[in-house]
């Protein structure tokens, strides 16, 4: 079975930065795309940031030039470095990994969310 954890998130003032964190684990043979999502109270969940496993990356217009996603294929883990934070990067930041696959399936997956507040 694969599970995704994600760890990293937590309160910061605008301007700040933190590094979000998500492992794959279970029997992976391979994973095609990883990225990040996010969801703000009453919105819909939007794209953030995704990589494929050939490196090619793509962000949303609300994050370029502040956000960088990268990954450690031979991990399975997939990192989003956040800097210059503002108060509307606050949401439920959720890893997911498109592509996923093991012996018997190919997936895709979801992680449970880590929380990611800043304040102004």
């Amino acid at each position: 079975q694969v599970q995704l954890v994600e760890s990293g998130g937590g309160l910061v003032q605008a301007g700040g930065s933190l590094r979000l964190s998500c492992a794959a684990s279970g029997r992976i043979l391979s994973i095609n795309t990883m990225g990040w999502y996010r969801q703000a109270p009453g919105k819909e969940r939007e794209l953030v940031a995704a990589i494929s496993n050939a490196g090619v990356t793509n962000y949303a217009d609300s994050v370029k030039g502040r956000f960088t996603i990268s990954r450690d294929n031979a991990k399975n883990t997939v990192y989003l470095q956040m800097n210059n934070l503002k108060p509307e990067d606050t949401a439920v930041y959720y890893c997911n990994a498109g592509g996923v696959r093991t012996a018997l399936t190919t997936g895709t997956y979801w992680g449970k969310g880590t929380l990611v507040t800043v304040s102004s």
